[in-house]
């Protein structure tokens, strides 16, 4: 089991001709999590992103940088306001910004947006490609100590969502959440690697985690 895991819903039991289909059926059960996240860009390969990652349905979303630049930064996005709001030197300290979440300032080097980071648009990502292309189940590995289930899905020729054309990830047996996704363009390339740990899922978190 994941260090810091909270399961507070039923155990996810992948379906072995859609397991992808149940993660993210599975998710629906979910109303709150947070983890750490490690992203290598492949534009940046030597400079991994670390942040801390919290999120609280319909949309809520922090995240606290941890490196390499910007350390200690937070950003928060409310899905009322529609807005981002920034502080570079730490939550509540001068100065803060109020950003719309297409600004580039405050995206990845693949143009992720703080409005569709979540688990839910990744699977959402994710099955699109399905839809339009094939799923292999490879089998299971250990992630980082931890038993996961490893799948591809690839595209059909011409079709890709954001630039992706094929998946790579590992959801872990117990939950479904992911804990290693690689993206790729239709030529083969990387684009992004993503591993997620420390998972808390349906934690309780205090009432001002989101505040603006």
């Amino acid at each position: 089991m994941l260090p810091g895991i909270i399961l507070t819903m039923a155990l996810f039991i992948p379906d072995s001709t859609n397991p992808i289909q149940s993660a993210a059926d599975h998710y629906q059960h979910v109303d709150a999590y947070q983890a750490t996240i490690k992203s290598t860009h492949s534009k940046q390969p030597d400079n991994p992103d670390m942040i801390r990652y919290y999120f609280k349905k319909p949309g809520h979303v922090r995240i606290e940088i941890i490196a390499p630049v910007f350390k200690g930064a937070v950003l928060i996005y409310s899905p009322s306001s529609g807005k981002v709001k920034l502080w570079v030197l730490g939550h509540s300290k001068f100065p803060s910004f109020s950003l719309s979440p297409e600004n580039k300032v405050i995206q990845n080097p693949s143009g992720q947006r703080i409005d569709r980071s979540d688990l839910g648009a990744l699977y959402k990502n994710i099955m699109a490609l399905q839809d339009h292309g094939r799923t292999t189940v490879i089998g299971q590995e250990s992630i980082a100590g931890e038993t996961a289930l490893h799948l591809t899905v690839e595209a059909e020729r011409g079709f890709s969502v954001n630039d992706i054309a094929r998946f790579q990830l590992w959801l872990d047996i117990t939950t479904g959440f992911p804990l290693k996704v690689i993206s790729y363009k239709a030529d083969g390339s990387w684009i992004e690697q993503v591993e997620m740990s420390d998972y808390r899922i349906n934690p309780v978190f205090p009432p001002d985690l989101f505040d603006q």
